[in-house]
């Protein structure tokens, strides 16, 4: 199988390299693309992009690079359309991961959120 995984943050990457190691227990032919960071390439995936590259934190640091979230917010897009995994896998970002979701639903790719988002650090109203 191909799986596409996003994580935004350290330990992210650490679950997400775990996560890993697991599938490749069970699925000796995974692939695996992904937004993270050296745990996850260290475990053979194709690192798109290192979340140093994609935290930011604060209300006026991610005003002052909205530009950049948004281009990153499309062009994982347009990779996801590309590369056509079997499932993505999100791990807590959610103000990024919660958009790529609705837009991978959108086109028919699977959706698993792996780790989601607190809710104590998010809105309660939007746990489904």
């Amino acid at each position: 199988m191909k799986y596409y995984l996003i994580s935004g943050e350290a330990s992210g990457d650490l679950h997400g390299a775990n996560l890993m190691k697991s599938l490749k227990n069970l699925d000796a032919a995974a692939e695996f693309r992904v937004w993270g960071g050296d745990k996850m390439k260290n475990e053979g995936a194709v690192l798109v992009k290192h979340y140093r590259d994609l935290a930011f934190m604060g209300f006026i640091e991610v005003l002052f690079n909205l530009g950049t979230v948004l281009k990153n917010i499309s062009f994982c897009k347009k990779d996801l359309l590309c590369h056509k995994p079997d499932v993505l896998i999100l791990i807590d970002y959610p103000g990024f991961n919660l958009r790529i979701a609705e837009f991978a639903h959108q086109h028919g790719i699977k959706v698993a959120y792996y780790i989601s988002p607190q809710i104590w650090a998010w809105k309660k109203s939007r746990v489904h």
